[in-house]
């Protein structure tokens, strides 16, 4: 399976506050990925990375209009 993530991509991270996910996340945003938010249920509201965090994904799409979603558990 190939994974096609271009410059536009607009990218959430299932499990943000997590330590790997933070990692990756921070990596990520540090070589050009456009990062929108998170996802830890019963975190949402707070801010991670300077990033907004939601309950739901489908609360992050609604929000952000991400189209690629990286999963940390």
């Amino acid at each position: 399976m190939s994974v096609f993530v271009h410059k536009s991509s607009r990218v959430i991270i299932q499990g943000i506050t997590g330590q790997h996910a933070t990692f990756h996340a921070e990596e990520s945003m540090q070589n050009g990925t456009t990062v929108v938010g998170g996802v830890t249920p019963g975190k949402g509201g707070q801010e991670h990375l300077g990033l907004p965090v939601f309950d739901t994904v489908h609360q992050a799409v609604a929000e952000t209009g991400a189209d690629v979603s990286g999963i940390f558990v």
